[in-house]
C-alpha cells in the first residue's frame, strides 16, 4: 500500500494471502484511495474462490486462478490470461459505470414477492415460462452486479447465467451473487428442474443443457467437449434451451473476448425470442456482444446498468 502510494502505478497484482496485512484490506486501501486498478491473483481452493468473489465486490477489476497451489511454479500456464487482464484493467479505468446496489437487497430476498396473487416460485411448467441465457466472460464478474440487482423473481421466468469461469470457482461465484439478487442463484447440479424466480449457473469444467421431462425440465450437466474453447459454453446452453423454450427464449450476450454465444443468439432472433447485446460503452471487452451485432442477432444494444431493466420488460411482454 505504500509503494502504491509513493509509485502511483498503473496497475497492481496481488494475492489474497499475505503476512500481515491482508490482500483485501490492502485491496481496499488502494481502491478507496483511487490509485489504480488491482488484479486479484489466487489459488484455485473454494476459501480462496469466495476472498476472490468478496474481492471483486470490493472494487477488484477482475481475478487471475493461479494454477498449482498458494505458491505456484506454474504461472507460466496463465501468463497469457494476466497480460491480457492487466492490459484491458488499464485500458478500461473510466469504463465502470458506479454500481446501483441497494442497500436493501439482503431484505428484499427474505421477502415473498407475489404477483396477481400467485407465488411466481410455485410455478414450474415450461409452457408459462419465459427463459432467460445470460453468457458473459472476462470482466464478467464485475459488470455483472450492474444486472442481477435489478432482476424480480415476481416475473416468470427462469435464469441461466453462463461466465467462463474455472470449476473451483463457479459454486463460490453462484453464492455471492445469491446474495445481491432477489432471484434464488445456485450453481446448477444435475437433475435441477428449471422453475421460475431461480438463476442456475454454469459449474465450470461442464455444459448446462437440457432435458423436457414430461411438462417440466430439468438440468443436465454435460461433460466438456474437445471442440468448444470455453467450458462451461454459451451457446451450447443457449441452444439447450430456445429447443425447449423456443421464442419465449432471451438471449443476453455481454463482455468477453472471441464469438461464444453470438451464433446462438442469431439463432434465438431468427426463432422469434428476443436478443439483447451490451454496448461498447460499458463491455470491458467488446468481442462477444460485438460479433453478435455483426451477425445481426440482436434486438437491443444497452450499456451494463441498463440490460437488467430491460431483461424484465422482455420477460413481462
Amino acid at each position: 500500500v505504500e509503494k502504491a502510494r509513493e509509485l502511483r502505478p498503473d496497475i497492481v497484482t496481488m494475492d489474497i494471502n499475505m503476512p500481515n496485512l491482508d490482500g483485501l484490506t490492502s485491496l481496499q486501501y488502494i481502491i478507496n484511495e483511487k490509485i489504480c486498478p488491482v488484479v486479484m491473483v489466487s489459488s484455485l481452493t473454494t476459501e480462496n474462490s469466495i476472498s476472490t468473489f468478496e474481492a471483486i465486490e470490493l472494487g477488484a477489476f477482475d481475478y487471475v486462478a493461479k494454477p498449482g497451489g498458494t505458491v505456484s511454479a506454474k504461472m507460466d500456464s496463465v501468463a497469457e490470461e494476466l497480460k491480457t487482464k492487466l492490459k484491458l484493467a488499464v485500458k478500461s479505468k473510466n469504463k465502470f459505470s458506479k454500481r446501483s446496489l441497494s442497500q436493501n437487497v439482503h431484505d428484499r430476498k427474505l421477502k415473498t414477492l407475489k404477483k396477481a396473487g400467485i407465488d411466481a416460485k410455485k410455478i414450474k411448467y415450461i409452457g408459462d415460462l419465459k427463459a432467460v441465457v445470460i453468457g458473459i466472460s472476462t470482466g464478467g464478474p464485475k459488470t455483472i452486479l450492474d444486472v442481477i440487482p435489478h432482476l424480480s423473481d415476481e416475473l416468470n421466468a427462469v435464469f441461466f447465467l453462463i461466465q467462463h469461469m474455472p470449476p473451483n470457482f463457479t459454486k463460490s461465484f453462484a453464492e455471492r451473487l445469491n446474495g445481491n439478487c432477489q432471484l434464488d442463484v445456485k450453481e446448477c447440479s444435475a437433475a435441477d428442474i428449471v422453475e421460475a424466480g431461480k438463476m442456475f449457473v454454469g459449474k465450470g469444467g461442464y455444459h448446462l443443457t437440457l432435458h423436457k421431462k414430461n411438462d417440466n425440465a430439468i438440468i443436465i450437466r454435460t461433460p466438456a467437449s474437445p471442440q468448444h474453447l470455453f467450458i462451461p459454453s454459451v451457446d451450447i446452453c443457449m441452444e439447450s434451451v430456445l429447443e425447449i423454450f423456443g421464442s419465449k427464449t432471451i438471449g443476453v450476450l455481454m463482455t468477453g473476448m472471441g464469438e461464444d454465444g453470438a451464433h446462438s443468439m442469431v439463432k434465438i432472433k431468427q426463432a422469434g425470442g428476443f436478443t439483447i447485446a451490451e454496448s461498447e460503452e460499458t463491455a470491458i471487452v467488446f468481442g462477444m456482444p460485438a460479433r453478435a451485432i455483426e451477425m445481426g442477432g440482436v434486438d437491443l444494444v444497452l450499456p451494463s446498468y441498463k440490460i437488467g431493466k430491460a431483461i424484465c420488460e422482455a420477460a413481462g411482454r
